[in-house]
């Protein structure tokens, strides 16, 4: 059984100077306030203004269910900068998903995706992603009866766009979706495998970022450490469900940096 979270201590600060700050953001909070969600009580926005005492822009965003590295701006033109980073494609993104099926070594999904909210005649928009196979398990039992096992796979996604929900509907798309989305996932697989681990949750984690820095244009590199992350929830469940039995290497090697082990 893997544990739920805690109540949650002060977040993570991966990075800080006079332009920007970076954060680990924790599963199961927005990144600000929004009308649509007026019963949340978690905004990291918020948290972290009170946390380091003074005023932060965001300038991407994650999934409410989506842990990992998430950017802010601390001055309006670091803002724009960043924000510019991200619109021209000079930020490049890293995650790691818990996906059905196991994923080949690679698949280039270019996929055009429509809005989530858009009308039904709004055009669908480019949506690239390239998906790579980590790890593979063989779980004994079968959540299909056609099949003896549950085949589940540790995935590398490396967004090109932004699109809301791409690697999710991505996934979905080449019939690999996350285990626990419960937008574009399997409702009755997503009950079934937290059954068997004790925990439900999306099992997307933002797992590095690199971006020009605002002022200087030096290309920095932030990663959710998982050797410097030990006591933050999300890592310890990550960590625990690696160490399930019956994992065996995939097609790629896994990441050689910030702590992702078998």
């Amino acid at each position: 059984m893997i544990d739920a979270a805690p109540e949650r201590p002060p977040l993570h600060i991966l990075h800080q100077d006079e332009d920007m700050v970076v954060v680990y953001k924790p599963a199961g909070w927005l990144v600000h306030r929004t009308a649509i969600a007026r019963h949340e009580t978690r905004f990291v926005l918020q948290r972290l203004r009170d946390q380091i005492g003074r005023h932060v822009w965001p300038v991407h965003r994650l999934d409410q269910g989506t842990c990992g590295v998430l950017v802010f701006g601390l001055h309006k033109e670091a803002t724009q900068k960043l924000a510019a980073a991200f619109a021209e494609h000079r930020a490049h993104k890293h995650y790691l998903a818990l996906a059905r099926g196991w994923m080949p070594a690679h698949i280039d999904v270019d996929y055009a995706l429509q809005p989530d909210d858009a009308p039904p005649d709004a055009p669908a928009q480019p949506a690239q992603t390239l998906l790579r196979g980590l790890a593979q398990l063989e779980w004994p039992e079968a959540y299909d009866a056609r099949h003896p096992g549950t085949r589940i796979s540790l995935v590398e996604a490396f967004p090109k766009t932004g699109r809301r929900h791409q690697i999710r509907r991505h996934l979905k798309h080449e019939s690999h979706p996350i285990i626990g989305d419960a937008t574009h996932g399997k409702g009755p697989l997503n009950r079934w495998w937290a059954e068997r681990i004790g925990l439900q949750r999306l099992w997307l984690h933002g797992h590095a970022l690199e971006i020009p820095h605002p002022a200087t244009g030096e290309v920095m590199r932030f990663c959710a450490d998982w050797r410097q992350l030990a006591d933050v929830p999300e890592v310890q469940q990550w960590k625990a469900l690696l160490a399930l039995p019956g994992w065996k290497s995939g097609p790629n090697p896994l990441p050689d940096s910030c702590g992702v082990v078998l």
